[in-house]
């Protein structure tokens, strides 16, 4: 696979799990996942995971994957490249796993005494990356080790934190979040 190839895989695959978590900030609100509870002096998640906002984030992400489904044909015979459909586990695991992921980061920082909207290096780009693809291994073995071949991990990898730096800066000056992180 070429390089570009490699990385039109990467990005494609890897839509379902980049968007829930936006979709989550622009529809989010409403009850929290952990009632409000605490765990020692400080929340088990906080205010920013709610159970709206991960449901929208999954449903986002699904939708999405179900689009690119519907117009990876006429994509990849313009593009000329071999691009993934995604089976039904995997059009849920990849956005489910996106957004836990990102509640298990938000976990992660009330044990390390981190506050809502702390920056975490690594955790913060790579959360929901982990998780979705452990997810999506889980849910669709075959298709998983046939999309994410070492190339397109190592592609993944390196792209998601500069899109995730990239698109936060964009939120932020756009008001949408509170911090560029």
């Amino acid at each position: 696979m070429a390089v570009l190839e490699t990385i039109v895989v990467a990005f494609w695959a890897m839509l379902p799990a980049y968007v829930p978590n936006n979709a989550a900030v622009l529809a989010g609100g409403g009850r929290p996942i952990d009632g409000g509870r605490t765990w020692g002096d400080s929340r088990i998640l906080g205010d920013g995971k709610t159970w709206r906002g991960t449901a929208v984030g999954t449903a986002a992400g699904a939708v999405l994957a179900l689009v690119l489904n519907a117009i990876s044909g006429d994509v990849g015979s313009v593009t000329g490249v071999g691009l993934p459909v995604f089976p039904a586990p995997a059009i849920v695991a990849l956005p489910f796993g996106a957004m836990l992921g990102d509640i298990l980061a938000s976990f992660l920082k009330r044990r390390t005494g981190r506050e809502r909207g702390a920056a975490f290096p690594g955790v913060d780009q790579l959360d929901f990356v982990v998780v979705s693809l452990a997810l999506a291994f889980v849910a669709a073995p075959d298709w998983f080790l046939e999309t994410f071949t070492l190339p397109v991990l190592a592609v993944v990898v390196i792209i998601t934190p500069l899109l995730h730096v990239t698109t936060n800066v964009i939120a932020y000056k756009l008001g949408l979040k509170n911090e560029p992180w």
